[in-house]
């Protein structure tokens, strides 16, 4: 028996792993960290002392002879060959998830259609990286029935890595659109490690879920085992997109019902989690009841009432996909007195002055006229002189602060980065 192979029995005691020693309990197996403000072999002989199964670490340190120390050459890498353990001796479904935009949404939703019927595990926030999945994984236990793990990516072969790990049983990408463009090397780098997860899900005779809308989605996923969901009347689970004013109504089975998302780019969001609700048997009823409860969290896609506007609150993260998605969704639904607040996109490297013009560009095309722009990249694109520039989101709090914004639609949507979520403050 191998180092890993004794922490995994020591793991079984409980079921559970941390790397975070301020979150120790009795018999759980504690991973030592390096971090760039925290090392947790710090930590390792006061946790191994505080009734933990095992405590694995990176570095010795001098410490004294402790049978509850197990010592790796790559802690994190002793992480992902634990959960990857873990995973072999599982024999339930596994739903894997990704996707350039919407992964977290439908997760979210997915998790929620399950949790009707069954005991399921899923992936907390976006936790869905080489660190997440793992944690995800090591998470279920003796009594859980389903899985579902979200995996993102922001280089190449990253998905491959992580569905080597979590050996999904089911796979779905949400969409593949212009994001992490720098770290991918472009577009079809985004699609080569996307594809990654159809691939996986198809070498080892799992089952897809596709989106039938979806031209280059269909086109990867040709001659393999799949479910289709979407408006096309050829999809083997049928809806319709009835509204978004502005929050989606959807039609299904007959049926419309209301939601509590922004946009109608979640139709598709929607659609995955009734075509997953459908295959695991869930009631429609209770597909419907589970998607309309769902209230979005963590600034994606929020409508805020406050006390002066009606804010739309995107602000968890951009890209020129997503960006654009926003930006016609609040044509739509946006009365005429509105208010664009957009910040910078990150890591589109080379790309990102032509990306930032295009979305500059379709302001104009809309005919928008009023708009504030965050960051350098959109300054240095902006030749409209009725939208203001800022640096940054301090300067555009100092200037809304002395000059206040009252009655209007207003959409805030950036990068995470750019720490627009502050903005609703004052707004």
């Amino acid at each position: 028996m191998n180092k890993i192979e004794k922490i995994y029995d020591l793991y079984k005691k409980a079921y559970t792993v941390t790397t975070d020693s301020r979150c120790i309990t009795k018999d759980c197996v504690f991973v030592a960290l390096k971090g760039e403000h925290f090392d947790g072999n710090d930590f390792a002989l006061k946790v191994a002392e505080e009734g933990v199964a095992a405590c694995v670490i990176s570095d010795r340190q001098n410490l004294p002879e402790n049978d509850r120390l197990f010592i790796v050459e790559d802690s994190l890498k002793a992480l992902q060959e634990l959960a990857k353990i873990h995973r072999e001796h599982l024999n339930i479904p596994v739903i894997g998830i990704t996707g350039t935009n919407g992964k977290t949404t439908t997760k979210e939703l997915i998790a929620a259609v399950l949790s009707k019927k069954y005991n399921i595990v899923y992936t907390q926030g976006n936790f869905n990286n080489h660190l997440g999945v793992p944690l995800t994984l090591l998470r279920i236990k003796p009594e859980t029935e389903i899985a579902v793990v979200e995996m993102g990516a922001n280089h190449p072969g990253e998905i491959k890595q992580l569905t080597e790990i979590g050996q999904p049983t089911y796979g779905i990408i949400t969409n593949i659109g212009r994001a992490h463009l720098e770290g991918f090397g472009g577009f079809e780098g985004v699609i080569r490690t996307k594809n990654e997860m159809y691939q996986y899900i198809h070498e080892h005779d799992g089952m897809l879920f596709v989106n039938k809308d979806n031209p280059l989605l269909m086109n990867l996923a040709a001659d393999m085992g799949k479910i289709t969901y979407g408006s096309d009347n050829d999809s083997d689970i049928i809806g319709a997109l009835v509204s978004a004013n502005p929050f989606l109504k959807v039609s299904h089975c007959w049926y419309e019902f209301d939601t509590q998302l922004v946009g109608d780019y979640n139709f598709e969001n929607v659609m995955a989690a009734i075509a997953v609700g459908w295959k695991f048997g869930i009631r429609n009823n209770d597909i419907h009841d589970a998607i309309s409860n769902y209230t979005p969290t963590n600034s994606r896609s929020q409508v805020i009432e406050t006390q002066k506007n009606r804010v739309i609150l995107d602000a968890y993260n951009a890209n020129p996909t997503s960006m654009g998605h926003a930006v016609r969704n609040f044509r739509n639904i946006c009365k005429d007195d509105n208010l664009l607040i957009l910040g910078d996109m990150r890591e589109l490297g080379t790309e990102s002055q032509k990306e930032h013009e295009i979305i500059f560009n379709l302001l104009d095309e809309l005919n928008f006229k009023n708009a504030f722009l965050v960051g350098n990249e959109f300054k240095k694109v902006c030749t409209n002189s009725n939208f203001q520039t800022f640096e940054n989101t301090d300067e555009l709090i100092q200037y809304i602060e002395n000059h206040p914004v009252e009655g209007k639609d207003i959409l805030v949507k950036g990068s995470n980065s750019m720490k627009l979520g502050k903005v609703v403050e004052v707004i």
